[in-house]
């Protein structure tokens, strides 16, 4: 290895024995310490990249496979890349969905491929929840048309090579380690995805030529311990109540700095507890709908002194139009070849709903729809990162977006219900 090359051959003086059966031996000696420790140091190095369970948590399950095992290149795939991300309409774009797999990647995706967008998907299919129904929206994308690439966007090489495959005018970012609670089991997941990913994806990005604008999800997580209502893309955002959310808080501040060096056009996200069909199965809505049905009690908690906790649902078709918008207006980037030329385009927006409810008022809902009742366990909020109560206002969204959520609570857990039953058959299957 190159750092052992570079090391003196006498690092240090040292008085030379005259015997010269004396300095055989020595040089012997050292020459065999010298192995012993070099074998040491490769095995170190094999433990540690292929079988450390905390440095490559991907073990032999295929859904989560590391960088090293993805199947991607030749002739056959870069034909499917590119049938997939050409642009069908006049005036179209084309866009690279991270996420492509994931609940709001999915259908932001089929939207964009239904208006005649070239659309090319990107996912690593994780089993951070059940991959079967990663699997099943993928099946749901490629009969539409939408190809989605098995891969990581840690992975540069990968990246840089769809580049190379298609200039794509837009990026939606939608891949990251989700979920709030799940920070306090494995946090270096999200650093991993929510940090080193998206400074992996902006790298590749700020050196194509041309730069596409980029639509990020940053999450309603970022506002914190902030007790101000409504929420406003003003208020203060340094007081994060999880790693989730100030993994999200780093990458709005990435994407400051990257927007700020290489004139890369970055609109950020915050999306409000989003629901629907094909949903993550990991959201309260999700699993109290499974546990209504199986009969389990369900945890519902309250705040301080029996305080309501409450968030603003946004069902899923209102965040995608927020999506699309977001897209249609960002202005293109402004650097070339990683240089930037003039000032750039830098946006956050609030996507969510502007009515919070209730979690209590949520779970009413859900026993009308499913006609089962539920058996309530109520608990005090825990300190595990989730916070009381979200609120948005989208006041700059609507201004700037045409964004206009039309979907109430009630009418959206009625589409959610319908396709819960008609995916899982009745509840039977398991959901994750």
């Amino acid at each position: 290895m190159k750092h052992l090359d570079d090391i003196p051959s006498t690092p240090g003086k040292f008085k030379m024995d005259k015997s010269p059966y004396f300095h055989r031996t020595r040089w012997q000696s050292s020459v065999a310490k010298l192995a012993f420790w070099s074998l040491v140091f490769v095995g170190l190095i094999f433990i540690f990249f292929y079988r450390s369970p905390s440095s490559n948590p991907v073990s032999s399950d295929p859904s989560r496979r590391s960088l090293r095992t993805y199947s991607w290149g030749g002739p056959a795939w870069e034909k499917r890349v590119r049938s997939s991300a050409r642009v069908r309409t006049r005036h179209g774009v084309s866009v690279l969905v991270t996420g492509a797999a994931g609940f709001v990647g999915t259908h932001v995706s089929a939207a964009l491929k239904r208006r005649g967008d070239g659309v090319l998907g990107l996912d690593n299919f994780n089993d951070y929840y059940d991959p079967s129904l990663k699997r099943a929206r993928q099946a749901l994308l490629e009969r539409s048309g939408v190809f989605v690439v098995e891969g990581d966007i840690n992975d540069a090489a990968l990246l840089k090579k769809l580049f190379e495959v298609v200039p794509f005018t837009h990026v939606m970012h939608l891949a990251a380690q989700a979920g709030v609670r799940y920070a306090m089991e494995n946090p270096s997941s999200y650093v991993h995805s929510n940090i080193a990913g998206f400074v992996n994806l902006l790298e590749v990005c700020k050196s194509a030529n041309p730069q596409p604008a980029i639509v990020w999800a940053s999450s309603s997580s970022v506002y914190g311990l902030n007790t101000k209502v409504p929420f406003s893309e003003k208020d203060r955002t340094d007081q994060p109540a999880s790693l989730y959310a100030a993994t999200k808080k780093a990458g709005e501040e990435i994407a400051h700095t990257y927007n700020h060096i290489y004139g890369l056009s970055l609109t950020g996200l915050r999306f409000f507890t989003v629901y629907g069909p094909w949903g993550r199965p990991d959201m309260a809505y999700f699993f109290f709908t499974r546990d209504i049905l199986k009969g389990k009690a369900i945890s519902i908690f309250e705040g301080v002194n029996h305080g309501t906790v409450a968030r603003d649902f946004t069902y899923i078709d209102d965040i995608v139009k927020g999506c699309l918008g977001a897209l249609d207006t960002a202005e293109k980037s402004t650097g070339s070849g990683g240089k930037k030329r003039s000032a750039a385009q830098l946006r956050v927006f609030n996507l969510g709903n502007t009515s919070p409810v209730p979690v209590t008022d949520l779970v009413t809902i859900l026993e009308r729809l499913l006609k089962v009742k539920a058996k309530r366990n109520i608990m005090k909020l825990p300190r595990n990162g989730d916070v009381q109560f979200t609120h948005a206002n989208i006041s700059s969204a609507q201004r700037e977006l045409g964004y206009k959520p039309t979907t109430d609570l009630q009418t959206g857990l009625k589409k959610f219900a319908r396709w819960y039953m008609g995916y899982y058959s009745g509840g039977k299957k398991a959901a994750g």
